[in-house]
């Protein structure tokens, strides 16, 4: 009787010790995972990696011929003929995929360490803008779905955790160009424009910018790549619908003139307030000049003519599968009125990662990833 009680105690505490094992290794795992570097992606259009999918929006690349070039060749909501900005970083950054947009059902247990795409097209910094497209993720929206998902992650990894994952994170903010394009220039005489002038709106979007900053500072962002709007007046829309003998339209350059510079500013003022390097900027204004004025030197046969669109420059209404489409895309900077393809995207992400300071301040992304390496 005596051995029986023995042989069954032994049992139990031998079943015991094996899922203790088991719950540690499967932890193990998990924290192995949280050691990668996550990567965490706010703002637009030129961002959005598919969250618009899940909305009732007329702000979407979820149809062809967006997508072409992707792997699957199917639109993925990307507005790219193939890879966006931060599929090019996750891939640069060793990342086993990138960032699944918040909105997708497939973002739960082990992939919400890899990070997540908040981003949302027709947004912008102001609440107001792209208001034509209605039900979009709003800049304070990503970041309540930020502290969100920070909730999920510490359900899976635990606060402490959670915290390291995020601190450590690389993050990706691109948005303000739409504060022009769909708000202060979307019609003449517009709410804004009526309100300010155009170096008092661009100081008014600067200010409302650094808020957003500062909250994402606050909810554990510690290394945040910011970049600034492209060449707005030289995209192929705004060449078809207020360029001036073939160039650039000279009012929103003159915006982007403005705008550009005092971001820069504004992240050196935060940086030093702080009292260490967090924002990070990226003048992706130079990158674009660079293949808009001289094309052929990266490739391209055309900066002034989008792969997919109609009427001038193929510049006008949206990309869709009754459009005008160019069979080659490697030889086009721009895939749609507004967006880069990804050819230019890829320049665009190499800039990010090996560009002077003309492109990058105070030091780009491989440097960066160099520094952190030494800490971590």
């Amino acid at each position: 009787m005596s051995m029986a009680i023995a042989t069954s105690s032994a049992s139990v505490a031998m079943r015991s010790w094996m899922m203790i094992i088991g719950i540690a290794f499967a932890l193990g795992s998990i924290v192995r995972l949280a050691e990668g570097r996550a990567f965490f992606v706010f703002g637009d259009s030129l961002v959005d990696s598919g969250n618009n999918n899940y909305l009732a929006t007329t702000a979407r690349a979820d149809a062809p011929p967006y997508g072409i070039d992707f792997p699957t060749h199917r639109p993925t909501g990307r507005f790219s003929n193939g890879f966006n900005i931060p599929d090019i970083i996750s891939q640069r950054i060793g990342q086993s995929e990138a960032p699944l947009p918040y909105l997708s059902p497939e973002l739960n247990g082990q992939r919400l360490l890899i990070g997540a795409n908040f981003a949302s097209a027709g947004i912008g910094i102001l609440n107001d803008t792209g208001i034509q497209f209605v039900n979009i993720i709003r800049m304070f929206r990503q970041l309540d779905y930020f502290a969100e998902y920070q909730r999920r992650v510490s359900a899976v990894i635990g606060a402490r955790q959670a915290r390291q994952l995020v601190n450590r994170a690389l993050v990706l903010i691109t948005v303000g160009g739409n504060d022009f394009v769909n708000n202060y220039y979307l019609v003449p005489y517009s709410a804004r424009s009526r309100q300010f002038t155009l170096p008092n709106y661009v100081k008014y979007i600067i200010s409302e910018y650094r808020k957003l900053l500062m909250r994402l500072y606050e909810l554990g962002a510690r290394r945040v790549l910011v970049t600034g709007t492209g060449p707005l007046g030289c995209v192929p829309a705004e060449l078809a619908l207020r360029g001036s003998n073939g160039g650039c339209s000279a009012e929103l350059q003159r915006a982007t003139s403005l705008y550009n510079p005092q971001l820069e500013q504004m992240l050196q003022g935060i940086n030093r307030k702080i009292g260490q390097t967090v924002f990070i900027a990226a003048n992706t204004q130079q990158t674009h000049m660079d293949f808009i004025s001289n094309p052929q030197a990266y490739g391209f046969t055309t900066a002034k003519v989008a792969c997919c669109g109609q009427g001038p420059n193929n510049g006008l209404g949206l990309c869709t599968a009754l459009s005008n489409l160019c069979p080659n895309r490697q030889l086009y900077a721009f895939w749609d009125p507004f967006h880069p393809s990804e050819k230019a995207n890829r320049l665009i992400v190499e800039q990010i990662f090996s560009g002077s300071t003309n492109y990058m301040t105070p030091m780009n992304l491989s440097t960066v990833m160099a520094l952190d390496s030494l800490t971590s």
